[in-house]
C-alpha cells in the first residue's frame, strides 16, 4: 500500500530514502489521479522491500510539488539517491512504471 507523504515527512521519506521512491502527486478531485492508485499499491506490494510507494496530496502539501515543477497531475516522479530518476505524467499502463523502476533498481 503507498503510503501518505507530507511537506513534513518528504525529506524523511523520499530524500533520505537508501531505496527508489515513486512519488505520486494528486488531488482528492482528480479523476486520473484515481485511476492510477490502484497501480501504484500493485507495485507497492510487488514490490516491497525493494522499493517505496508514496502518495502527495497537491492540495494540502505543495512545497515539493512546485520544488519539483508539478504542473499537471496526475505526476509520478521517481526518486533515486534522493535525486529525481524519472518523471511520468499522466496516466500511463503499470508496465510503463514497472520499467522506470526496473531501470532504476539496477
Amino acid at each position: 500500500m503507498a503510503i501518505e507523504v507530507t511537506d513534513a515527512t518528504f525529506e524523511e521519506v523520499v530524500l533520505q530514502s537508501d531505496k527508489p521512491v515513486f512519488v505520486d502527486f494528486w488531488a482528492a478531485w482528480c479523476g486520473p489521479c484515481r485511476m492510477i492508485h490502484p497501480i501504484m499499491d500493485q507495485i507497492s506490494e510487488e514490490y516491497e522491500g525493494k522499493a517505496i510507494v508514496a502518495k502527495v496530496d497537491i492540495d494540502a502539501n505543495q512545497k515539493f510539488a512546485a520544488e519539483y515543477g508539478v504542473r499537471n497531475i496526475p505526476t509520478v516522479i521517481l526518486f533515486k539517491n534522493g535525486e529525481q530518476f524519472a518523471k511520468q505524467v499522466g496516466v500511463a499502463p503499470k508496465s510503463t512504471y514497472v520499467e522506470k523502476l526496473e531501470e532504476a533498481l539496477k
